[in-house]
């Protein structure tokens, strides 16, 4: 397997495209490209169709996924207020198949069409997955995480990376690509059955606190944690914690639920993180984002530039590790749109620290509005994550 990348500063969607295909293609040498990962900054929104017709002109007939983002990654850079385009090229992959999905809302909840996930016929049970998934989901029109939750009971072991596009605060403004096509609702993805994807995922945020057993609750809506009011919980934590970590506490709690309860201590990285969305003084309720059941163990977050880095390096270094010396070919990498500057005091600390890590290698990137990877051999949605999909080189 060999990839080619190229992150190109440009409004220009004519000129973007002649410099990104040259650029990609001349590091991949002689080889053929057979999937072809596009993304490009907000300034696109307009000029999605003519920039992805431009790389179809430079690319002739080629399977290819990507969006409008808030802002993109390119190799060791991350640009966040400049107009830019980052193109991935894979060769070597295997088959490749490019679709596109759609959630239809019905009486009864609503139906997932357009694409269906390997299984046997006539409706059996789903069979063995192979290889992966890379999604990337308009966030208005399609509910990905109720898609995972599907898979995760019906096809366990199946793996699916990517994101949710940010370029857009309205609905059905998204700018998704599938091959020559710009879709503005529901997701577009790829199938790689053949492909050698290892999956990363590196969180934003630690645990503060004790954990608790959710003993009640309705929705989203939890109204007891270990029998006291969240809100009590809440204040009794705050009042013991050092002066940062209520300072983080201020900037935006968090509420991680423990991906496997069977897990005695569960540390950083155990938890899926939801943001806690409101509050209730009266009766000491708290709201956050997803739903939850009476019996999950939470514990509360916050988030952490310090411990985002040591998560990610963390991850990054097993990975060399477990390489055993081969360099990666390549790698796609998804990161919530609250990391960045925004998060961390230097530009560039995600993708830069790829590069840092397991050297200069074609890496594309855009950042998203929720992250899609499995942790636990589980497929979730989440924030403040950095997923990466690495494609190791050869032996």
């Amino acid at each position: 397997m060999k990839a080619g990348g190229a992150l190109v500063l440009t409004e220009d969607p004519g000129e973007a495209a002649t410099r990104a295909v040259a650029q990609a293609t001349k590091a991949l040498g002689d080889a053929a490209p057979s999937l072809a990962v596009l993304f490009a900054s907000a300034r696109f929104l307009g000029t999605a169709e003519a920039l992805v017709a431009a790389i179809a002109e430079q690319t002739g007939p080629l399977p290819l996924i990507g969006c409008v983002g808030e802002s993109v990654a390119g190799g060791a850079r991350e640009i966040e207020s400049e107009p830019a385009v980052s193109l991935w090229l894979g060769a070597g992959l295997g088959p490749v198949e490019t679709f596109a999905m759609e959630y239809v809302r019905t009486p009864s909840g609503g139906a997932y069409g357009g694409y269906l996930f390997p299984s046997e016929p006539h409706g059996e049970p789903y069979g063995e997955p192979h290889g992966a998934h890379l999604l990337i989901a308009d966030p208005y029109t399609f509910p990905a995480d109720g898609l995972l939750a599907h898979l995760n009971d019906k096809a366990p072991g199946a793996v699916v990376m990517g994101g949710m596009a940010s370029a857009s605060l309205a609905p059905r403004q998204s700018r998704l690509f599938l091959d020559n096509r710009v879709l503005t609702s529901g997701a577009v993805g790829v199938h790689l059955p053949e492909a050698e994807i290892h999956p990363l995922v590196a969180q934003g945020c630690r645990p503060v606190g004790d954990a608790y057993i959710i003993t009640r609750a309705e929705g989203n809506v939890i109204h007891e944690l270990g029998g006291r009011p969240p809100l009590v919980r809440l204040r009794e934590m705050a009042a013991a914690m050092p002066s940062r970590d209520t300072e983080l506490l201020a900037r935006g709690l968090q509420l991680g639920v423990v991906i496997d309860e069977h897990r005695d201590q569960p540390g950083q990285g155990d938890f899926l993180i939801r943001g806690v969305v409101g509050a209730d003084p009266g009766s000491g309720a708290i709201a956050v984002g997803d739903r939850i059941q009476v019996g999950q163990t939470v514990q509360f977050h916050v988030r952490d530039a310090e411990s985002a880095d040591e998560d990610l390096r963390r991850a990054l270094e097993r990975e060399s590790e477990a390489l055993g010396g081969r360099r990666p070919a390549g790698a796609l990498l998804f990161t919530c749109n609250g990391r960045g500057s925004r998060l961390f005091a230097q530009p560039d600390h995600d993708a830069g620290l790829i590069a840092a890590t397991l050297g200069d290698i074609p890496v594309a990137g855009f950042f998203c509005a929720g992250e899609l990877g499995p942790v636990g051999g589980q497929n979730f949605l989440h924030t403040f994550t950095a997923s990466i999909a690495l494609f190791p080189g050869p032996s």
